[in-house]
């Protein structure tokens, strides 16, 4: 019993500062930009800083779908990390889509209207991100008081959306289908199919418990 009392309090000590999730998940903007900055991008700098940018924006909001998942299945609870997760996807993607309305299109807004309207990656691409901004926006606990807990839950099941549609994004971003997309596309999928099997199982069970 002794033995338990003093165990609890310290795992909780040695908890890791959600800061701490925020300086990590930085480190690979950072190490981007320092690499643009000294030509350390390749032959296209541009286009690999966009598409790496929108590559970890994509990582981010798979890790934070896998928090559920591990909690529930391994009893791994991660979630008061997963507000930083949500926010550092968020904070890519919105790195992702400044360096194309910048460096790419030049702030362009007529080339850019022409991209959303001809190419359907850059219209899903959009369309997520702006699904994301209102679950950034409302990623703090004064929002969850204010529109109550309830609608807020509503509200941030459209992160799946935003999960299919960056998954298509980055699908339909290469013009052939290498295996990497087509493995975070999977990972999606799980995460995604996890989820609904579940709601159909608690659906399901007290229809059990009547018959």
């Amino acid at each position: 019993m002794a033995t338990r009392a003093v165990s609890a309090p310290a795992a909780k000590r040695f908890q890791v500062p959600k800061i701490a999730i925020y300086i990590v998940g930085f480190i690979p903007a950072v190490w981007l930009f320092y690499r643009g900055v000294n030509d350390q991008l390749g032959a296209d700098p541009m286009r690999y800083l966009e598409q790496s940018l929108g590559l970890w924006a994509l990582r981010f909001l798979i890790a934070t779908l896998t928090v559920t998942p591990l909690r529930q299945l391994f009893n791994i609870n991660l979630l008061r990390y997963r507000r930083a997760l949500g926010l550092l996807t968020f904070y890519y993607a919105a790195l992702h889509l400044t360096t194309y309305l910048v460096l790419d299109q030049g702030l362009d807004g007529a080339a850019i209207w022409a991209d959303i309207v001809k190419r359907p990656y850059i219209t899903i691409g959009m369309a997520t991100f702006l699904i994301l901004v209102p679950l950034a926006v409302t990623s703090n606990n004064a929002s969850i008081r204010k529109i109550g807990g309830q609608v807020w839950a509503r509200l941030h099941k459209l992160v799946y959306v935003a999960a299919i549609g960056a998954a298509l994004h980055f699908l339909l971003v290469v013009k052939s289908w290498p295996m990497e997309p087509i493995v975070y596309a999977a990972i999606v999928a799980v995460l995604l199919g996890y989820r609904l099997f579940r709601s159909f199982k608690r659906k399901a069970s007290p229809r059990r418990q009547v018959a």
